[in-house]
């Protein structure tokens, strides 16, 4: 196996890695952050501390495609390739900051003294951490990534074309959400992050069963 055939099914990997893991804490999160202020239900802490060991899994996947993707973007522009290596690096950033917020609130639901102003904070710190970073920043590496695998034909115009209306209308439906057009998590912000699944998902898959196109052959 080439170099660059490794580090194509390495990158799939990560991509597939990071929707699991993504949806894995969401998941597992809902317990925690919606429960009435100051109630903990039975096992919900234990549900959380398992979705924050899957975001830590994200962190890691997140920085990881854009670290195993930067050799062969290179190859196309060493600006773009350093833009798409520190947004992801930005993305996993926020995602912790977020994961930070859900271990706090654990702690101070798990304490009965806990003030419920100090409870609701963390809850919003969390919100806005997982619009900021799984959406906005999100659509905007999308849109960088999907440009140069249009422009160089890493994969199938196809695929990197979902990426380049998924990556826009992700982050357009955050701002939507930002000024309470509707709920992150609902029928139209579901909606709105489809496109950009399905170009994760497009570009995990052919990269993992083909590889990069023809013009990155080696």
């Amino acid at each position: 196996m080439s170099p660059d055939r490794r580090t194509a099914v390495a990158t799939g990997s990560l991509f597939l890695l990071t929707e699991a893991a993504a949806i894995a804490g969401a998941v597992l999160y809902r317990p925690l952050l919606g429960a009435a202020e100051g109630r903990l239900a039975q096992g919900a802490d234990m549900r959380a501390l398992l979705g924050v060991l899957c975001e830590v899994v994200l962190v890691v996947a997140v920085a990881g495609t854009g670290a195993a993707l930067f050799p062969v973007l290179r190859r196309h522009g060493e600006g773009l390739a350093l833009g798409y290596a520190f947004g992801r690096l930005l993305e996993a950033v926020v995602i912790t900051l977020g994961i930070v917020a859900v271990l706090a609130l654990v702690t101070l639901r798990r304490d009965t003294e806990a003030t419920a102003g100090a409870d609701v904070a963390l809850v919003a710190v969390h919100d806005w951490t997982f619009l900021l970073g799984p959406n906005i920043a999100l659509g905007l590496n999308s849109v960088l990534l999907a440009y140069l695998a249009y422009r160089t034909r890493l994969v199938p115009r196809f695929i990197a074309v979902l990426g380049l209306v998924g990556g826009p209308l992700i982050c357009a439906s955050a701002i939507a959400v930002m000024f309470g057009a509707y709920q992150q998590l609902s029928v139209a912000g579901a909606a709105a992050a489809l496109p950009v699944f399905a170009w994760e998902l497009g570009l995990a898959g052919w990269l993992i069963a083909k590889g990069f196109g023809p013009r990155e052959a080696t």
